[in-house]
């Protein structure tokens, strides 16, 4: 019972960290066709925000909603700002955000030094058998799969939504038809932006903060994202998350994080090797 419990708790922290880290950069990536190369800033100044405030005085559930509101706020203006001037071209839409995201780990680096105070972790722990495991590391994936969740309805309940599938799959008719489109960019770049930060504000009593605190959450993000294909958002990073979140979980419960890391990358490989266009493709394909 203590060996299943184990194996099933290492599972969903995986899915958790691979699906948060993951929601924002794939509206921004996945949707607008923008690789945000300043995605780990982001949630850096999501976990800033959270140990400033709760070293204030402030609870972490308020803190996490003024993460998540500054962050986006902050990719408003980063999109109005830099991003709006690169639709179109991957390369240098890379380029930008790439120099953006160094601009804010090293300007942050300069400004608070190489760390900041800790968060306490909330609802502290339990034991099964012999073993004992955090209860908020169990909260973390009932988050990620409620706000996807959240996602899908208002992409494919509401207008809003509609407007924003509109325009992501064909700008020039979307404006045609009264759409403001810069509108659109500038909210879904918002959404992706507090979306990261909101990820980075809930790891934030997971572990070190400092200016390269997104760096260990950029590379499972992409990697995500371009396994989840462009097909279908929402279905794909349920799909992507929980398939390499069962590749790592397993590799780090018999030989440890690293050896989990490397074959997270490895079943990446094989993934786009066997399904180029991403596993939501393929499910598209088979429904039509």
């Amino acid at each position: 019972m203590s060996t299943i419990f184990s194996v099933l708790y290492i599972y969903l922290d995986s899915l958790a960290f691979l699906l948060l880290s993951a929601l924002g950069l794939i509206i921004i990536l996945g949707m607008m066709g923008v690789t945000n190369m300043a995605h780990g800033e982001f949630m850096m100044l999501g976990a800033y925000t959270v140990s400033l405030s709760c070293n204030a005085g402030l609870p972490l559930a308020p803190a996490v909603l003024l993460a998540t509101a500054t962050t986006g706020l902050l990719g408003m203006a980063t999109e109005r700002l830099i991003i709006r001037r690169f639709y179109g071209n991957l390369l240098q839409s890379l380029v930008a955000t790439w120099g953006l995201s160094l601009v804010l780990s090293q300007g942050m680096l300069i400004l608070m030094g190489p760390s900041l105070p800790g968060v306490p972790m909330p609802l502290g722990g339990f034991g099964v058998a012999d073993k004992s495991y955090a209860s908020y590391r169990l909260l973390l994936p009932a988050i990620g799969v409620g706000v996807l969740l959240l996602l899908w309805v208002v992409l494919f309940r509401t207008r809003a939504g509609m407007k924003i599938r509109a325009t992501m799959q064909n700008p020039e008719i979307a404006q045609a038809m009264g759409v403001n489109v810069k509108a659109v960019y500038l909210l879904t770049f918002g959404a992706g932006s507090a979306l990261a930060g909101f990820a980075g504000a809930l790891y934030a009593p997971t572990t070190v903060i400092g200016p390269l605190f997104g760096n260990s959450f950029l590379a499972p993000a992409f990697v995500t994202v371009v396994v989840s294909g462009g097909a279908d958002i929402i279905l794909g990073a349920a799909m992507s998350s929980g398939a390499l979140g069962a590749v790592e979980g397993s590799f780090n419960y018999l030989f440890g994080s690293v050896t989990g890391r490397m074959c997270l990358l490895v079943a990446t490989m094989f993934l786009l090797r066997c399904f180029p266009a991403g596993l939501s493709d393929v499910l598209n394909r088979r429904r039509r």
